[in-house]
């Protein structure tokens, strides 16, 4: 007998690539239309949402029995399907601990929870082993990861730690706490020049980052990270989605980017 919910759609890629992980995924009937981890999961399960909207009438149609979102910004969606009689669980993790957190709940739901905790004690295994990697770097690099660039967003919690986890110093740590993109939004470039990375990487939502659009930047011919070529992208299915992907894939990008650098300046 399976235990927890067994129609569950996911209005977010991180509780659908953790349900597959857990080998769970025969139960999610309807997942966000943004969802790109797994591949697997835009071939077998229909779309039902956006981030910030949601087809209410084809969700109700799958007749869910647990709806699970995240953050503030999909509490209009919950609403409306709380309303409706749906069970909705949001969750509204911003940092490493609170992803962990999330995901051990989750596998809680599911009745997985020794599958869940092995997967996560790896997750914690391989952060470790990153950071002790990175404690051999002679000068940790001043890094500015770039979450959008007109304006310039500056890295959200969970990012900031990892940046730090693969042996960087987020050049703009004080704005990391502030969970919304708008509160971490940095009006004048001038200060990005300021603080002079060594190390710059676009996220940009979805959109591919241009290196060439940093570079015309007008002022930035002398920060370190346009002068020396460190430019670089993640994608954001990768880092900026608070599950799973960010604490495998983001972090070993994040970490090979950091590491590259410290070898070209030992």
């Amino acid at each position: 007998m399976q235990l927890g919910p067994q129609r569950i759609v996911c209005l977010t890629e991180e509780p659908t690539e953790w349900l597959y992980l857990l080998g769970q995924e025969s139960r999610i009937v309807g997942i966000s239309g943004y969802t790109v981890r797994p591949p697997q999961a835009r071939l077998d399960k229909p779309r039902v949402s956006a981030f910030l909207s949601a087809k209410i009438d084809k969700i109700l149609a799958l007749k869910p029995d647990c709806v699970i979102g995240f953050s503030d910004l999909q509490a209009d969606i919950a609403a409306q399907l709380i309303r409706a009689g749906v069970q909705v669980t949001i969750f509204n993790q911003r940092s490493v601990a609170e992803i962990f957190s999330m995901m051990y709940q989750l596998a809680a739901m599911v009745g997985q929870v020794d599958k869940g905790l092995q997967l996560i004690a790896a997750m914690q295994q391989r952060l470790q082993a990153i950071a002790q990697a990175a404690s051999s770097l002679k000068r940790r690099p001043r890094v500015f990861f770039e979450e959008w660039y007109d304006p310039h967003i500056s890295a959200i919690a969970w990012v900031s730690e990892l940046v730090g986890v693969a042996g960087g110093d987020d050049c703009f740590p004080e704005l990391a706490r502030q969970s919304m993109g708008r509160d971490r939004i940095i009006a004048d470039g001038g200060e990005i020049v300021r603080r002079n990375p060594d190390i710059i990487i676009g996220s940009w939502c979805g959109r591919r980052f241009r290196p060439a659009h940093v570079l015309a930047r007008p002022g930035w011919q002398e920060v370190n990270a346009v002068r020396t070529g460190q430019l670089f992208e993640i994608k954001s299915a990768d880092i900026l989605q608070p599950g799973p992907a960010s604490l495998t894939d983001g972090v070993e990008q994040l970490h090979r980017i950091i590491m590259a650098w410290g070898q070209a300046h030992g």
